[in-house]
């Protein structure tokens, strides 16, 4: 299968509302100590909160009036036992951002989001965000946005790389957090060895690759979370790079029909 390689992008600014991502990526690429020119087999492995700025999708905590249920979680957390109190605003943010809370313990939210994510606090982070008393939310349709960074990157430089857009996200009974795709344009999520066979012949009935939730959790080894690099180049995967833009992180998702967990 060969191998691949995984590189950080120094040199992005702090993102604002309104920039265009595309190109500071463009920009960053030529200024690296090793230049690199895009190609079209190329994926850029975007953190969330890089594409969640430049869409404006940061909240004013000062703007938010929290309701009763947003009030009445606060004051349950409360009660638990060496938990530091939750701002309702932030946990009206939450509310907001949340299709279903599908679960509520221990200063813990797991949302399932209106995208059809499930994860905790509805992916509502304060870290990294540009100023005190706000929070940074998910971007509204992930999918667009990796299709529109690919396009602008197409006008830009010719090129069309794959688009990864990531965030951490827990995992049931496992500690810690990994990246998962969250958005995706030009690469294969998923890699169906179903119906096909093993080294021994024999037939593979339920080998489904996450394919961009793979190549997610390895860019954000390379990253480092106190980095400051958003964005991961990676070289040697071309055979997920598709020319069309694809179905998008969105096939990754299970229907809730198949929820064994609910």
């Amino acid at each position: 299968m060969g191998s691949f390689s995984l590189r950080g992008l120094s040199g992005l600014p702090e993102i604002e509302p309104g920039d265009d991502l595309a190109r500071l990526l463009v920009q960053a690429l030529s200024a690296q100590d090793s230049p690199v020119r895009l190609r079209d087999g190329h994926i850029l492995v975007l953190a969330q909160k890089a594409v969640s700025k430049a869409e404006g999708a940061v909240v004013s905590l000062a703007a938010v009036t929290p309701g009763e249920q947003a009030e009445r979680i606060a004051a349950d957390w409360d009660l638990v036992g060496g938990q530091t109190r939750r701002d309702p605003r932030a946990i009206q943010v939450v509310l907001d951002q949340s299709a279903e809370i599908v679960r509520a313990q221990n200063g813990v939210l797991i949302s399932r989001t209106h995208h059809g994510l499930v994860c905790a606090n509805a992916g509502v982070d304060a870290s990294n965000s540009p100023r005190d008393e706000t929070v940074i939310v998910l971007p509204k349709d992930p999918d667009a946005s990796a299709r529109a960074i690919r396009g602008r990157l197409r006008e830009l430089t010719g090129a069309a790389p794959g688009v990864l857009i990531t965030d951490s996200f827990g995992r049931a009974w496992r500690h810690g957090q990994c990246d998962v795709a969250i958005g995706c344009a030009g690469v294969s999520p998923l890699d169906d060895w179903r119906g096909r066979t093993d080294a021994n012949g024999r037939e593979l009935a339920a080998t489904w690759l996450a394919v961009a939730d793979s190549i997610a959790a390895a860019a954000d080894l390379a990253r480092g979370k106190d980095s400051s690099e958003p964005a991961i180049l990676v070289e040697g995967l071309e055979r997920f790079v598709t020319e069309h833009d694809g179905p998008g992180a969105a096939a990754l998702l299970r229907p809730l029909e198949e929820d064994l967990f609910r």
